[in-house]
């Protein structure tokens, strides 16, 4: 092994950039931390995605807290997927402690507390700004890829929203899509089968069926108006610091439908309404999603798709794809190739398979005459990582064992009267927390069903009054002809046979 200044040196040099850049902590040969010897990250390269991993307690999370803060003092705003609920602290100065003066000075760099610019928000009932998004603006493809829905039925989806688009009915939520479905094989049967063609009943009955499914894991709340602007999420405070946008989804676990639909419209959204960037000199947004392993064992095929077809063409856009994770092996290969940043805490080799995920891991980082890559995975502590970056001409830094600063923000959640008093000062949540329910398809299609069923009623009524017209003609028709046909009973008598035997015999006696 070379001596420490050939490393100091090496780390130096490899850690210099000529634009801005990140420092996360200060290197550490053989156990121990050299001041002042800086591991940094160039905010140039932020944008090509990055890991942070490590076993349960290693310091993920903080490390994830570091970077955020340090992203939103340079102006560039964050967005935090929060599924344990414990960054919120974020909006509130540390209150320090010894051992944080203490990691600092090892460090070789001066702690200041800091309060950022955080807004809370959810996707479900928790308290925050409300994110939503219409189903118009997922259009046929992307709902068909979240239903997992057979070709057949991909295309009356399609349909659907071609007669939708057609007639002017606006899809905005659930109701307004199911409505839609049982309109198309029932009352509004014949019109489609005119236009578009014959509907199963089957196929519809089964998007209906995953329709349900996700409305039971919260769809309902998600889908709707007010839509949510991405362009929000770019927000810059007075004194330029980017916001740290904390998506609360602690009650996300039980619902990875919903976290699918939700993933895939972000992703979709910002990729086709982020103007490109190139290679700029800072990232336009970094998005962090915390415990990814939950998302990447829950996640249908159309999800990790799009996942990985976002990954390698995002960082065109400015946005850089974060993911926090207890091992590297939970993120499928093709994401995991495209990662620029690494940030690996310890790993804990208590099993065969253990063991051999670590090895797995140590492949993943450049080589280096520094350290047994495998054996230091095991030996680091808390708040201790090897770190791998891409320096401003996109090589590999060098792989560096490092202190990792503290959080200049609190380490703990806020209270409940904290998150309120921060809800009422937010913007967003005036305008997004709003509840809209404007007419749409299923309003529309009930005024034409309810039209259709009266004029349906109004003709069987005229048609019926007609009968009744035609019926009582008859009558008085058949009563004239039977009182034109019946003889007068007096004339009836005067002709009678008997009548007029009697008055011959009695003229006949008359003229004897």
């Amino acid at each position: 092994m070379k001596n420490s200044e050939t490393f100091v040196k090496d780390i130096n040099e490899g850690n210099t950039f000529k634009g801005d850049y990140i420092t996360l902590g200060s290197a550490m040969l053989d156990g121990e931390t050299i001041t002042n010897t800086f591991v940094n990250v160039p905010l140039k390269t932020m944008n090509r995605h990055g890991l942070i991993a490590g076993a349960t307690g290693t310091g993920k999370t903080k490390t994830l807290q570091v970077l955020a803060e340090n992203l939103s003092e340079k102006g560039v705003p964050v967005l935090l997927m929060d599924i344990k609920g414990d960054l919120s602290g974020l909006a509130k100065p540390s209150p320090g402690h010894p051992k944080i003066d203490e990691r600092h000075e090892k460090i070789g760099l001066p702690f200041e507390p800091k309060a950022f610019p955080v807004e809370v928000m959810t996707l479900s009932e928790q308290d925050g700004v409300r994110l939503r998004a219409t189903i118009s603006e997922f259009g046929p493809v992307l709902i068909s890829r979240i239903l997992d829905v057979t070709e057949t039925q991909a295309g009356i989806i399609s349909v659907i929203f071609k007669y939708c688009d057609d007639n002017k009915l606006p899809l905005l939520d659930l109701k307004d899509f199911k409505k839609i479905l049982q309109y198309a094989t029932n009352e509004g049967k014949a019109e489609f089968e005119e236009s578009y063609g014959r509907i199963s009943t089957a196929s519809t009955g089964a998007i209906l069926r995953k329709l349900i499914e996700i409305e039971q894991q919260g769809g309902d709340l998600f889908f709707g108006e007010t839509s949510f602007d991405t362009q929000d999420l770019l927000r810059i405070d007075e004194n330029g610091r980017g916001y740290i946008n904390i998506i609360r989804l602690t009650d996300i676990q039980d619902r990875p439908k919903l976290f699918s639909t939700f993933m895939l419209s972000l992703l979709a959204e910002i990729y086709s309404t982020f103007p490109e960037q190139g290679d700029s000199g800072r990232p336009e947004l970094i998005m962090f999603i915390d415990e990814a392993h939950l998302i990447f064992n829950e996640a249908s095929d159309a999800l990790l798709n799009q996942i990985e077809s976002i990954v390698k063409l995002i960082r065109s856009k400015g946005v850089g794809l974060y993911f926090v994770t207890q091992n590297p092996t939970d993120v499928p290969e093709a994401v995991l190739g495209q990662l620029g940043l690494k940030v690996q805490h310890a790993l804990r080799a208590f099993t065969a398979k253990d063991r051999k995920a670590i090895k797995l891991t140590a492949q993943n980082y450049p080589d280096t005459e520094y350290y047994d890559t495998a054996e230091v995975l095991t030996s680091l502590g808390i708040g201790e990582a090897l770190v791998s970056a891409l320096d401003e001409k996109g090589k590999p830094t060098p792989l560096a064992a490092t202190m990792m600063r503290a959080p200049m923000s609190r380490m703990d959640i806020l209270s409940e009267s904290e998150l309120a008093t921060l809800l009422s000062q937010s913007q967003l949540a005036r305008k997004y927390n709003k509840e809209i329910d404007r007419d749409s398809a299923y309003e529309m299609l009930n005024e034409k069903i309810e039209q259709a069923q009266a004029e349906e009623a109004k003709q069987k009524a005229k048609e019926e009054r007609e009968a009744l017209k035609r019926a009582e003609s008859k009558r008085r028709t058949r009563t004239t002809r039977r009182q034109s046909t019946r003889m007068n009973p007096i004339v009836k008598v005067l002709t009678s046979a008997t009548v007029i035997r009697g008055v011959l015999g009695i003229l006949s006696k008359m003229i004897k």
